[in-house]
């Protein structure tokens, strides 16, 4: 049976809420994702060094390291792949920050679950290209 798309999609989930990655990572997985989650950007650049992702979404406020900073090790780590910010209301000049760093795009949280995985489908696509 086909979902849309032959190939699976593999997701980084970056964010310090341990809920928030919990419930996305069951729902992103019905619809066909592949998502393993990260609850800190430490954690989340040790799950880099092995291993190869399509997307990573990643929060931009988190307890232990800047969003800006874990995408700006993303891209020298792994260059090609595209990184969807999350960002809280209000963090318009973050998100633009966060977009001059190389993010792929970004959305504001709470963000409807189709629109982000619209966002990662077409990040996915892009860097397949």
């Amino acid at each position: 049976m086909n979902r849309g798309s032959d190939t699976i999609v593999k997701v980084l989930l970056v964010d310090d809420e341990a809920g928030y990655v919990e419930v996305l990572t069951k729902r992103l997985g019905l619809r066909g994702i592949e998502v393993t989650g990260a609850l800190s950007g430490t954690e989340a650049l040790r799950l880099m060094r092995g291993h190869e992702y399509d997307v990573a979404v990643l929060d931009l406020k988190m307890e232990d390291m800047d969003g800006i900073e874990v995408l700006r090790i993303f891209k020298r780590m792994a260059p090609e792949m595209p990184v969807l910010m999350l960002t809280g209301h209000g963090s318009q000049l973050a998100a633009r920050e966060g977009m001059a760093a190389g993010a792929f795009d970004y959305l504001t949280k709470p963000c409807e679950l189709d629109q982000l995985i619209e966002k990662i489908r077409e990040a996915a696509g892009h860097g397949r290209e």
